[in-house]
C-alpha cells in the first residue's frame, strides 16, 4: 500500500521546530522615488538601573551608539526623543503585578502619556497563561492584567520567547521610532516607502 506524502506540515509542526533567522544587516531603509534616503543612525540609551539590561552590541550598524544613564521612566529610550519602553522577564513582570502592583500600575500610567511605549516580556505568552511553579500566583491574574494594560492604559505588550529575541524586537522597535521621527522632522511624511507603511 503506498503513503501519501504530506505536501504541507502542520502548522503545529512549524511551530514546534521552528528556528530562529539571523537579524538583518538594518531593520528597514527609507525611500522616495525608488532612492534610499540617507537616515542617520540613533542613539540608543539604556537605563543604569536595569539589572539585566538588554545587550544591543550585536546590532552594530543599526545604531550610532549605545549609552548607559539614568532614564527618568523605563528602561530604554532613543537619544533626543521622549518614549518609553518597559523590558519584564516572568519572575520580574508577576512580582510587578502583585508584590508591587501599586508601584507599576503607577509606571504603567506615566507610560501612557507618551507618544510611543511599549512593553516587551520575555516569555512566551503561553507561559504567563501557564501554572508558576512557585507561589500561589493565578496566571489568570496576570494575563488578565495584562490586557487591563493594554485596553485600559493603551499601552501595548509583546511576548518574546527568549531574552535575545526581546532585545532584536526592542533594537528593532527603536530603530523604527526614531527613522519615523527622523522622516516626519526632514518633511518626508510619515511612510517608509512610496505606497507603503
Amino acid at each position: 500500500m503506498k503513503t501519501r506524502r504530506t505536501l504541507i506540515r502542520s502548522p503545529l509542526e512549524w511551530q514546534l521546530t521552528a528556528a530562529t533567522l539571523p537579524h538583518p544587516a538594518i531593520p528597514v531603509l527609507a525611500e522616495r522615488g525608488g532612492t534610499q534616503l540617507k537616515t542617520p543612525p540613533p542613539v540608543i540609551l539604556v537605563d543604569t538601573r536595569e539589572q539585566t539590561p538588554f545587550d544591543f552590541s550585536r546590532f552594530e550598524g543599526w545604531f550610532s551608539g549605545i549609552e548607559k544613564k539614568p532614564l527618568q521612566l523605563g528602561d530604554y529610550s532613543v537619544a533626543g526623543l521622549e518614549d518609553v519602553w518597559e523590558r519584564k522577564d516572568l519572575p520580574d513582570l508577576i512580582r510587578s503585578l502583585t508584590a508591587e502592583r501599586s508601584v507599576f500600575v503607577d509606571r504603567l500610567r506615566r507610560m501612557s502619556r507618551y507618544p510611543h511605549r511599549l512593553l516587551v516580556i520575555t516569555a512566551a505568552l503561553r507561559q504567563v497563561k501557564s501554572p508558576y511553579p512557585h507561589g500561589g500566583v493565578d496566571p489568570n491574574r496576570i494575563t488578565q492584567s495584562l490586557i487591563a494594560v493594554l485596553a485600559g492604559l493603551q499601552v501595548p505588550f509583546l511576548c518574546t520567547e527568549t531574552h535575545e529575541l526581546g532585545e532584536e524586537v526592542v533594537a528593532s522597535y527603536l530603530y523604527h521610532v526614531h527613522l519615523y521621527h527622523w522622516l516626519e522632522t526632514n518633511d518626508h511624511g510619515r511612510f517608509l516607502s512610496d505606497n507603503d507603511l
